[in-house]
């Protein structure tokens, strides 16, 4: 029995140091290319960040459009999290609320991945298009027959809900791609919770505004 738990313990270490070394080559990839796009960014400018080689850098991911895909499969699972928001609320108003909550959360606490998703898509997903189409449509059809049942049932006024849909996503949107700067209009060094909080008691109050009969 002790000889089994010596292995199990010494197999639990590499694994453990090399997740370890998989999240930070992610971090300090996302950083870069939040900063600087795809193209700005090597290998070699990562793994002189971290202290490590080229080559040990390629061992965890062979190639840097691999990397840059798994960083912005990191933001887009979290985002799909989101968007589930909607299809698991059982009436409209929850719906929203919760939604804009958690994409506001999302905006706040992944802003690098955020910079690097946005830069993705402003380029017109040369390199996740297809990623896009798989994952994201299927949810936000999902989400505006959720609202199209919503007024079949009498519930909110029918409205486009697929724009409805886009309103909701670009305005919280703004409170990543735009932090600095409206923070600099507020005449502060970043945006406080309490911004935040504001920001999503007026996005709903508005958009529910329009939806409520």
């Amino acid at each position: 029995m002790r000889c089994m738990t010596d292995i199990a313990t010494v197999t639990r270490i590499p694994r453990a140091a090399t997740l370890r070394k998989q999240e930070a080559i992610l971090a300090e990839a996302e950083r870069q290319f939040a900063r600087f796009g795809f193209e700005g960014v090597s290998l070699d400018s990562i793994a002189a960040v971290l202290d490590m080689s080229r080559q040990n850098l390629l061992y965890h991911w062979p190639s840097k459009e691999e990397l840059y895909r798994a960083v912005l499969d990191s933001v887009m699972d979290e985002w799909m999290a989101c968007m589930t928001a909607i299809t698991e609320a059982s009436e409209p108003q929850a719906a929203l609320n919760a939604y804009v909550e958690v994409k506001l959360r999302f905006s706040r606490d992944r802003a690098t991945g955020n910079a690097v998703f946005t830069r993705e898509i402003m380029a017109g997903a040369p390199r996740y298009q297809d990623v896009l189409k798989a994952r994201v449509m299927p949810l936000l059809h999902a989400d505006v027959e959720r609202f199209e049942r919503w007024a079949d049932e009498g519930l909110i006024r029918r409205v486009d809900f697929m724009h409805l849909m886009f309103l909701i996503w670009s305005s919280t949107q703004a409170y990543a791609d735009l932090a600095p700067q409206f923070a600099l209009y507020m005449g502060k060094p970043r945006l406080e919770d309490a911004d935040f909080e504001a920001a999503r008691q007026l996005i709903t109050s508005l958009i529910w505004r329009s939806l409520e009969l």
